[in-house]
């Protein structure tokens, strides 16, 4: 299968401070690839480095075009959409307006509408609390009005930062759950940061393994997952 996202040397910096070393690792389309490692290895470097939040050197190519330099706007407009750890959300709004505004530059009202009913067939909870506002949200439903604001934006590629942190583990597992949904329906790519390491081996399709901003290993992650090294340091067993 054809590579969606192909990342070759990419090196991120901190004003002096260099954070990725020659970073590289593909994406297939329709794929999800994981990124593994302790806190400071460089994984949420590397999502924000793919849409130019830090400065890069390097080679950044989606969809077989160098997206690498870019402003953040252009590369969103790519259908490219960054879930950073956090959520984001705009807690004053309410939960439609949320889901709204991340459809502004689309001009298809009948997409739009059938794209908010499509968000609300995988997260039912919100389609329940639609005009709550999202900062009264548990902090599960606003990891799910996060993914869903993504998805109103029509992303060919996610980028998830830490989707799992600070959640109950039944929530995790239903969010984990719809995110397959997402990707196996919509056909969505995903590159996942996650600290969960099982979770994201048991999702993810390909796993990349970085160490001080440089990437150590990578494989199936059904190989990654039976590395000794990956059992005791990210499984614990």
């Amino acid at each position: 299968m054809a590579a969606l996202l192909e990342v070759k040397g990419l090196k991120a910096f901190y004003g002096q401070t260099q954070a990725l070393h020659d970073v590289g690792f593909d994406i297939e389309a329709g794929g999800i690839t994981t990124l593994l490692g302790a806190n400071g290895a460089g994984k949420t470097t590397t999502l924000r480095a793919i849409c130019n939040m830090v400065r890069t050197e390097g080679s950044v190519r989606f969809d077989g075009a160098e997206i690498r330099g870019r402003a953040t706007e252009e590369v969103v407009r790519l259908s490219i959409a960054h879930i950073p750890e956090g959520r984001g959300t705009f807690t004053t709004l309410t939960v439609e307006e949320n889901l709204r505004i991340a459809a502004y530059t689309r001009r298809d009202r009948a997409g739009i509408a059938a794209d908010l009913d499509r968000v609300f067939s995988y997260f039912p909870r919100l389609k329940e609390r639609v005009q709550q506002q999202a900062g009264t949200l548990s902090g599960g439903e606003q990891q799910m009005l996060a993914i869903a604001r993504a998805l109103m934006l029509k992303p060919r590629l996610m980028l998830l930062d830490e989707p799992s942190f600070g959640l109950a583990p039944l929530i995790v597992q239903e969010i984990f759950r719809i995110m397959r949904r997402i990707n196996q329906e919509d056909k969505v790519s995903m590159l996942l940061v996650e600290q969960n390491a099982a979770l994201a081996l048991d999702l993810a399709d390909h796993a990349y393994v970085l160490e001080t901003g440089r990437v150590v290993m990578s494989g199936p992650s059904s190989v990654v997952k039976n590395d000794e090294n990956v059992r005791k340091s990210y499984l614990g067993y």
